[in-house]
């Protein structure tokens, strides 16, 4: 039986002694471990985000809802979204009482927020080649260029989500276009 592994111990490269349980790492791949294995799953925004007819996604919002945020109309929604807003904003918004008491207010702060990153972005992609050539080399260049490429994708998703959320405080109902 596979059950009667022990845990390994052995040295790795930097000379730091490192143990693992194959127990666990048995459970992980072993079919007939309750639940099967693992599946993988769509991450949210993929097209493996299930979609229904209306194209609303299985959160219940639009395209492009916040994940995590239930459609407006259900209980206690605006807190959760006011929450994911406030994890949009600078951290020290938290303090301030009136963000969470008036979360149209929040939203809209948001959305001037998240496109003021979106032009801080631009603008660096536009001018890192000429300001940092010099100092990180043309490699370099190509890195922090592929991660603001990724920062601005996840900050368009963000800056969408944030528009949805604005739109539905202010109640607006979402309807899909033909």
């Amino acid at each position: 039986m596979r059950a009667e592994l022990l845990p390994v111990q052995w040295e790795v490269e930097d000379g730091c002694a490192a143990t693992v349980d194959l127990r666990i790492i048995e459970h992980v791949f072993d079919s007939s471990a309750p639940g099967g294995p693992p599946l993988r799953t769509g991450t949210p925004g993929s097209p493996a985000g299930r979609r229904s007819a209306s194209g609303a996604s299985s959160v219940g919002g639009p395209p492009g809802w916040p994940p995590g945020v239930p459609p407006p109309g259900e209980r206690g929604w605006d807190h959760r979204a006011s929450a994911w807003l406030l994890d949009h904003c600078p951290p020290d918004y938290r303090l301030y009482p009136a963000w969470r008491r008036h979360p149209v207010a929040l939203a809209w702060f948001t959305v001037r927020h998240l496109d003021a990153q979106l032009d801080a972005m631009r603008s660096a992609y536009r001018e890192v080649r000429v300001d940092l050539v010099d100092d990180i080399g043309p490699e370099g260049v190509a890195q922090v260029l592929a991660d603001l490429e990724f920062e601005g994708v996840r900050l368009l998703s963000a800056r969408r989500a944030a528009g949805l959320l604005l739109d539905a405080l202010r109640g607006l109902d979402f309807v899909p276009k033909l």
